[in-house]
Order: C-alpha cells, then structure tokens, then sequence
C-alpha cells in the first residue's frame, strides 16, 4: 500500500518543467517549451507532461483549442512529502530527525523553536 506521503521520483527534464509549472501556470506545451534553456521538442514536452500527469503531478486544463498543465501539488507540498518519505523508510526515524536538525541554519532552527513553541 503507498503512503500518503510517497511522492514520485522526478527526472531531470521532469523537475526542470516542474520549477516552470511552480512559478507560474497553467502553461501550455509550447510555453514550457519556450522557457527551458535546452529547447527540447514539442514531443519531448508533450510526453513529459504525459509522465507527470501519470505521476499526479500535474492536471490538463482544456482553454478553447488548447490545453494547458497545472500543478497538483504546491512545490512546498512536494518537499514536505518527500521529507515525509525519507523518515518514513528511515530505520532510526529519531536519529535521522536529529542529524536533519543539526545541519540547519541558524535561520531554520529558529522557525522550528518558534513553531513549536506555538504549538
């Protein structure tokens, strides 16, 4: 059974569009398209849309004759699950939350301090 918190793998082409996605949409294949550094053909995009519409990463949204992608998920939602996946296949869940813990900044373990204080 996969856990609500298991997120697809993304590929590097995949993630690319993605990021495009997360910063504004809906886009069309053509709009991606024209946004990546590489240029990738019409049917590259168009199967990499496919593939993360398979993901559930995105949704189509039909406009008159065009069709263009949404994300499902908000790219902090994505990297929430994904850290909610790595602790969910840890073996020592408390450790790996500990070493996560000591490596953040200063920055980020304020906010930790300040939420959980509110909670």
């Amino acid at each position: 059974m996969r856990s609500p918190h298991s997120v697809p793998q993304l590929g590097e082409l995949e993630q690319q569009v993605m990021d495009l996605l997360w910063e504004t949409s809906p886009r069309s294949v053509r709009e991606v398209m024209d946004a990546l550094p590489s240029k990738p053909a019409y049917t590259t995009i168009t199967t990499v849309m496919q593939n993360l519409k398979t993901k559930n990463m995105v949704r189509a949204q039909r406009q008159g004759r065009f069709v263009s992608y949404l994300p499902q998920l908000s790219r902090e939602e994505y990297i929430a699950r994904q850290m909610h996946q790595a602790l969910d296949t840890s073996n020592d869940m408390a450790a790996s939350i500990l070493h996560f813990v000591q490596d953040l900044p200063e920055e980020g373990l304020e906010m930790l301090r300040d939420y959980l204080e509110q909670s």
